[in-house]
């Protein structure tokens, strides 16, 4: 599979298209959409818009990257693995 193939892949449900940590998603684990943390955290605007455009709609961000500051052009950073 080439580089262009992966642009091409459809993203994965259980991810989060801004930073590629696990999103959390309710639906995505087979869950009811009423319970995703999604219904009930508010999600900013900022982040939504960090979304490329063909992803909107069907994608799910992580609640660290929903958090996006109103009016901010930057995205949370990733957590960092930890040592266990």
């Amino acid at each position: 599979m080439s580089h262009d193939d992966d642009a091409l892949a459809p993203p994965s449900p259980s991810v989060c298209s801004l930073c590629g940590q696990p999103n959390q998603c309710a639906v995505a684990a087979g869950l009811p959409a009423q319970d995703c943390w999604c219904m009930h955290t508010p999600v900013s605007p900022a982040a939504l818009a960090c979304l490329p455009v063909e992803q909107r709609g069907l994608t799910c961000i992580c609640p660290q990257c929903a958090r996006a500051p109103v009016g901010s052009t930057e995205m949370p950073q990733a957590p960092a693995p930890q040592s266990i």
